[in-house]
C-alpha cells in the first residue's frame, strides 16, 4: 500500500513500536517526522529509515512540554503545508503499585504523557489532518482498558482516558474524510513491557517490526474503519 508523498508524524519514534512504525511508513513512501525525547534514538531510527530507502525529519520533543507540543501543528504547516498521518505511539508505564500508593509526581507524569499529550496532539494536529483529503490518525492503546488489573491503576486509567478521548474525537469527525482509530498491539517486546515484566523472555513475544505493518495499513488511503479499537498483533488473542 503506497503512501507516496504523504507527510506522517510519529511520536515515540526513538524506539519500540513508534520506531518500527516510522520505518514502515517511510518504506511505503511517506516522509516521516519522527519525535522522541532522545536525539540518539531518533538518529538510530533515521538511519533505519534511510536504509529502507525512506526519508525523515527529526523533531526531538518531550511530550510533557506542553508549549513545545502545541507548536508542532504550526511548525508542520510552515514546513510542509500539510499533515496526512498521525501515529501516536509514545507511552509511559509509571510505577506499578496499589492505587493508594501512587505518588503525586508519578501520577502527574503518566497523565501528562498518556492523556494530556493525546489531547494536545489532537488539538495541534487535528486541523491539518481534517484539511487533507484522507487524513489518518492512529493511537496505540492497550486492552487493559477493558480489564482493570491490580497495580496498573495509573497506566490503565490514563489509557482508558485516551481511549474515550480518541473515540469522542472520532464521533465528532465522522462526516469528514479523516479516519481515527485505536491500535491494540497486544504483548510486544518493548522497553515499556520489560519494565512491567522484568523476568519475561521477550523472545517469545511479537517484536515491534511484527506489528508495524498492520499499524501502517490503518494509515493507508483505502482505510475506511473509524473510531474502532483494532487488534494489530500477529499473535492470536
Amino acid at each position: 500500500m503506497s503512501l507516496s508523498d504523504r507527510i506522517a508524524l510519529v511520536t515515540g519514534a526513538s524506539r519500540g513500536i513508534g520506531a518500527a512504525t516510522a520505518v514502515e511508513l517511510a518504506r511505503r513512501g511517506a516522509h516521516v517526522v519522527i519525535t522522541g525525547r532522545t536525539q540518539g534514538g531518533l538518529e538510530e531510527t533515521d538511519d533505519a529509515i534511510r536504509s529502507a530507502g525512506g526519508s525523515a525529519t527529526l523533531l526531538p520533543l518531550d511530550l510533557i512540554d506542553g508549549a513545545a507540543l502545541d507548536a508542532v501543528g504550526p511548525s508542520l504547516l510552515e514546513r510542509f503545508r500539510r499533515l496526512d498521518i498521525l501515529v501516536s505511539a509514545a507511552g509511559s508505564l509509571g510505577t506499578l503499585t496499589p492505587v493508594p500508593h501512587i505518588l503525586p509526581a508519578d501520577w502527574a507524569a503518566v497523565v501528562a504523557v498518556n492523556l494530556t499529550a493525546t489531547w494536545r496532539l489532537i488539538r495541534t494536529c487535528g486541523p491539518l489532518l481534517i484539511a487533507g483529503q484522507a487524513g489518518r490518525a492512529v493511537f496505540v492503546t492497550s486492552r487493559i482498558v477493558l480489564r482493570p488489573t491490580a497495580y496498573w491503576g495509573a497506566y490503565g486509567a490514563t489509557k482508558a482516558g485516551l481511549h474515550h478521548l480518541v473515540q469522542t474525537w472520532a464521533a465528532e469527525t465522522r462526516i469528514t474524510g479523516l479516519r481515527v482509530n485505536l491500535a491494540d498491539p497486544g504483548p510486544v517486546a518493548t522497553r515499556l513491557r520489560r519494565g512491567a515484566f522484568p523476568g519475561e523472555d521477550q523472545s517469545t513475544l511479537a517484536q515491534p517490526a511484527d506489528v508495524a505493518p498492520a499499524i501502517a495499513d490503518l494509515c493507508g488511503p483505502a482505510e475506511t474503519r473509524h473510531g474502532e479499537m483494532i487488534r494489530v498483533s500477529p499473535i492470536p488473542a
